[in-house]
């Protein structure tokens, strides 16, 4: 939320989507003059293929595809029994599959928007357990190592006229994050800024790849410089 507001203060029209929250998605699009909000279950592949078509249809161009749709488990690394099939098949679907479907669907569009002066863009909120061997999860780290590494394929495929970069965030002050008492006092603890980041921290380096037009393939770990510990 914290970079699509970010977004629509320095003058893009947004598309909001959330698979759930529609009040506050509607609100959301009627604060922003312009913008628009969809619904869609993003573990269904075809609600992400028609996700894509919806917003063209309502705004007929796309500019930038942002991917912060993601979800987790949370398993203890050495039990890996736990870790089943369908935990892995689940994480996937969202984690990988879904922005995969989307920027193929977005693809032509994307295309058609891009000038040589200013390349279209995507970018993927990742997270810095799919950089070190951490994580709330094994599958889950996967998951987003899988789309670090998807981000700079995609990069070289795609180039020049659409940019592909990521975001590799550690803990982020949100709702989601409220309870992980074990999360705060590592970072308190360990990360030398000493605290998790706040929302428009991480949209502050979402505008700034978005925004610089020469930038592609690039993974931005912010976690506060936990990984150097």
């Amino acid at each position: 939320m914290a970079i699509a507001k970010r977004l629509a203060k320095d003058g893009f029209t947004i598309a909001f989507h959330s698979k759930s929250s529609v009040a506050v998605g509607q609100s959301l699009a009627e604060a922003y003059p312009g913008s628009s909000y969809f619904q869609a279950d993003l573990s269904n592949p075809s609600q992400s293929c028609h996700l894509i078509s919806k917003v063209l249809s309502r705004h007929g161009r796309l500019d930038v595809l942002v991917n912060n749709a993601g979800i987790t488990a949370t398993i203890p690394h050495p039990s890996l029994k736990d870790a089943s099939p369908e935990i892995w098949r689940s994480l996937y679907e969202v984690n990988v599959i879904a922005p995969w479907i989307l920027i193929a669907e977005a693809e032509v569009a994307l295309r058609q928007s891009s000038r040589s002066e200013c390349p279209s863009c995507i970018l993927n909120i990742s997270s810095h357990a799919g950089i070190r061997p951490k994580g709330a999860s094994i599958p889950y780290s996967v998951t987003k190592a899988a789309l670090n590494h998807m981000t700079k394929l995609l990069a070289l495929s795609l180039a020049p006229q659409i940019r592909v970069n990521a975001i590799a965030p550690g803990l982020v002050d949100t709702p989601m994050s409220k309870d992980w008492t074990a999360a705060r006092k590592l970072w308190e603890e360990q990360s030398p800024m000493g605290r998790g980041a706040q929302p428009d921290e991480i949209a502050q380096i979402a505008f700034m790849l978005i925004s610089s037009h020469y930038l592609t393939g690039e993974i931005i770990i912010s976690d506060g410089g936990l990984n150097l510990t």
